[in-house]
C-alpha cells in the first residue's frame, strides 16, 4: 500500500512562497493522477490542482480557478514526489493541504496527514 508524506507547510507573510512536497512510499504511476486538496477552518475540502501521473501520461494540470497564475503543480517521477509551489500567497489560502493519490475527476483513497499552511496579512 502506497503511504503519501507532505512536507513543506508553515507560516508566511502574504505575497510570500512556499513549496510543498508530496512523496510516495512507491510509484506515483500507481495512480492516475495525484492532486493537492485543501481544508480551511469551517469550509469544506476543495481541490487546489491535479496533475495526471500514469506512466504514459503527459502530465497535464488543472487547478482550481482561486490559484491559477499563483499555483504550480509538477511531479518528479524518479523521486515519486509531486510538488505544489504556491506563489503570491494570500490570507485566504490558510488551509490544510492534503496529497492525494487518485484519479482525473476525483480524489481517490490514499491521503497523506496534511501539512498546515497559514498566510498573515
Amino acid at each position: 500500500q502506497v503511504q503519501l508524506v507532505e512536507s513543506g507547510g508553515g507560516l508566511v507573510q502574504a505575497g510570500g512562497s512556499l513549496r510543498l512536497s508530496c512523496a510516495a512510499s512507491g510509484s506515483i504511476f500507481s495512480f492516475n493522477a495525484m492532486g493537492w486538496y485543501r481544508r480551511a477552518p469551517g469550509k469544506q475540502r476543495e481541490l487546489v490542482a491535479i496533475i495526471t501521473s500514469g506512466i504514459t501520461s503527459g502530465g497535464s494540470t488543472k487547478y482550481a480557478d482561486s490559484v491559477k497564475g499563483r499555483f504550480t503543480i509538477s511531479r518528479d517521477n524518479a523521486k515519486n514526489t509531486v510538488y505544489l509551489q504556491m506563489n503570491s500567497l494570500k490570507p485566504e489560502d490558510t488551509a490544510v493541504y492534503y496529497c492525494n493519490g487518485g484519479g482525473w475527476y476525483g480524489p481517490g483513497d490514499y491521503w497523506g496527514q496534511g501539512t498546515q499552511v497559514t498566510v498573515s496579512s
